[in-house]
C-alpha cells in the first residue's frame, strides 16, 4: 500500500529557509512521480514542483525552490529559500504510478491519487 508522510513544516521568516521531506514506504519510488503541492485557505490545491525522470517546478516558486530524490532515504524533498509570506499554506506530497524513465510534463493535482496528511508552512515577520 502507497504510504506517505510529509515532515518539516513550520513556521519562517520572508527570506527564510525550510525543507520539507516526502518519506515513502511500501514502493519503490521509480516507479512513481512525485510532486508537492499547496493550498492555502480559500484558494485552490496548486502543484509546487513534480519530479519523475525529469524535474519540474512551478513559476510561483522557480528559482526559490528545488526537488529532489534521495533513493537511499526513500524520501522526495523540497528545499524553500527565499520565503515569501504568500507561500504560506499546508502542504502536501502525492504520487502517482508512472512507470521507470518515464517523464512526467505536468505537475497537476488531479493526475495524482495517492496522498499524504499534509505539513503547515507559514511565513511571516
Amino acid at each position: 500500500q502507497v504510504q506517505l508522510v510529509e515532515s518539516g513544516g513550520g513556521s519562517a521568516q520572508p527570506g527564510g529557509s525550510l525543507r520539507l521531506s516526502c518519506a515513502a514506504s511500501e514502493f519503490t519510488l521509480e516507479y512513481y512521480a512525485i510532486g508537492w503541492f499547496r493550498q492555502a485557505p480559500g484558494k485552490e490545491r496548486e502543484g509546487v514542483a513534480c519530479i519523475s525522470s525529469a524535474t519540474l517546478v512551478k513559476d510561483p516558486v522557480k528559482g526559490r525552490f528545488t526537488i529532489s530524490r534521495d533513493k537511499a532515504k526513500k524520501t522526495v524533498d523540497l528545499q524553500m529559500n527565499s520565503l515569501k509570506p504568500e507561500d504560506t499554506a499546508m502542504y502536501y506530497c502525492a504520487a502517482q504510478f508512472v512507470g521507470i524513465g518515464t517523464v512526467v510534463t505536468g505537475c497537476a493535482p488531479e493526475d495524482y491519487n495517492y496522498w499524504g496528511q499534509g505539513t503547515q508552512v507559514t511565513v511571516s515577520s
